[in-house]
């Protein structure tokens, strides 16, 4: 038997806004979009691992209002769990990202004690992304 990752859900409040940083930013692929009851999502791949989905959606998504009303709250107050991504060039991604519109820089790029070079930025939604040097 063999197990492998195939998507990773990532809650935003705005797929637009989304877009900006995933799709135009950093350069992931939108592969699909689907609408559905007024609800949308949207999947992005990266190049170098296309195999593995990222799929971008809202917090009333397949949920209760409650439970989208309990995310979205959440999400709001950056309390969801992080995205860790890596890339080739760690500089020139983080010149990049932040200068895209609606992103906090949490932290800048820094060698760390767990032996990575990466930093810290929230998106737009409020989730914290950590991109390191590969």
């Amino acid at each position: 038997m063999t197990i492998s990752l195939s998507g990773v859900h990532v809650t935003v409040d705005d797929l637009d806004a989304a877009l900006v940083i995933n799709r135009d930013t950093l350069g992931m692929t939108e592969r699909n979009e689907v609408a559905n009851g007024g609800i949308r999502w949207i999947t992005l791949v990266t190049d170098s691992q296309p195999e593995i989905q990222i799929v971008l959606s809202q917090p009333h998504a397949g949920r209760s209002q409650e439970d989208g009303d309990a995310l979205a709250a959440l999400l709001a107050k950056g309390a969801l769990t992080m995205i860790q991504l890596r890339c080739s060039d760690l500089d020139a991604t983080f010149d990049k990202i932040a200068a895209s519109p609606g992103v906090e820089i949490l932290q800048e790029p820094a060698s760390q004690f767990w032996g990575v070079r990466d930093f810290a930025v929230r998106d737009p939604a409020g989730n914290m992304v950590r991109i390191e040097q590969g």
